[in-house]
């Protein structure tokens, strides 16, 4: 049997690419361990699926001035010399990394030992951790074909992402009961990111009063970002995070609000559902989002909104029009060459344990 490791963390977007590639890894007979950080969102979501967890030392890596620059790569080097015991242990055949600063010790800790290594990057543009990592990696599977020119010739590989396979059997009418709405209105989903978008939340409950009065809505609002003042709410609900019933959830909606990570997208993208993104904004992130979703919207399949241009009226606005002109985005989603990356991923890392 081979045997792979998994790394990535820090947000549910560097790991659930590797949780849908793991049916498929079983299926062609590899024993998985999966390296990640002690408190990271990673350790709870590994663990549950019943597949052994190793966790390492993890400092981030910025590129802005902070008091722990100074502290953190230290605890990279520890997580670096935990990693290489790992791998003397464990022996794997192949890693794969999906990213995040916990995965750049373990890809270190790989190439210092010999393991190939396969590297995933979902945005536009390689983020910190992969750029440290691209060296390292004897292949680099990229989501956007506009990806492959900031990576090495023969080493990028266009797959698309993993989607989660359990994505595709949700059930509408689950859904709609799950939230005790009814058949009929339409229902709009908000999914603000696994730890909760402040300004989508806000734009949202603002919008409450004049939304409901044409949609049902469904709002995923991240870990204690619950407003409990609008409990009761005719066709309202909240919840932090759903797992076992966002297939159902996803399959009731008719309309899609969501922050533009690569891989919540291209989930949508998969389930064919129009959408309306609103990505994090260049002064809180790297911009992967704004150019994640400018490419969505040259290719027809989303509305994008700035989240500083974010407003009540421009919400709505918005919402409308993605709802009135659904079939059109649903037709230039289908006709999108960015399929599901599952085979080719599994493909490429039997190339490299043979």
């Amino acid at each position: 049997m081979k045997r792979i490791v998994l790394t990535g963390g820090g947000t549910a977007g560097h790991v659930t690419p590797n949780i849908a590639l793991m049916p498929a890894l079983k299926e062609a007979g590899y024993d998985i361990h999966y390296i990640g950080s002690h408190k990271g969102i990673e350790r709870s979501l590994i663990e549950e699926l019943k597949i052994p967890y190793y966790a390492i030392s993890s400092g981030k890596l910025r590129r802005y001035f902070d008091p722990k620059n100074f502290s953190d790569p230290f605890k990279v080097m520890k997580g670096f010399f935990e990693a290489v015991s790992l791998m003397k242990r464990l022996k794997p055949d192949v890693v794969f990394s999906k990213g995040g600063f916990v995965s750049v010790p373990v890809v270190f800790a790989a190439k210092r030992r010999g393991i190939p290594v396969i590297i995933h990057e979902s945005d536009i543009t390689p983020g910190l951790a992969n750029k440290l990592s691209i060296s390292s990696a004897s292949k680099i599977c990229a989501n956007f074909p506009e990806t492959v020119k900031y990576l090495p010739e023969g080493k990028a590989v266009l797959t698309g992402t993993p989607i989660r396979q359990e994505l595709f059997a949700g059930n509408k009418l689950l859904g709609v009961d799950f939230c005790g709405f009814t058949s009929d209105k339409p229902i709009l989903l908000v999914v603000g990111g696994s730890t909760g978008s402040a300004a989508v939340n806000e734009a949202v409950r603002k919008a409450l009063p004049e939304l409901l009065k044409n949609f049902q809505v469904i709002h995923l609002c991240g870990k204690d970002k619950v407003d409990y003042s609008f409990k009761g709410t005719k066709g309202y609900v909240q919840y932090e995070y759903i797992k076992k019933e966002l297939s159902d959830l996803l399959a009731a909606a008719d309309v899609v609000i969501s922050r533009a990570g690569a891989n919540a997208i291209c989930e949508l993208l998969a389930l064919r559902k129009p959408n309306l993104l609103i990505p994090l904004s260049a002064a809180s992130s790297r911009g992967d989002q704004i150019l994640n979703a400018e490419s969505f919207k040259r290719q027809g399949f989303s509305y994008v909104i700035k989240e500083e241009e974010v407003s009540t009226e421009a919400l709505l606005k918005g919402i409308q029009e993605v709802y009135e002109k659904r079939s059109d985005y649903v037709k230039a989603m289908s006709s999108s060459k960015l399929n599901n990356s599952i085979d080719a991923i599994v493909k490429l890392i039997k190339e490299l344990t043979k």
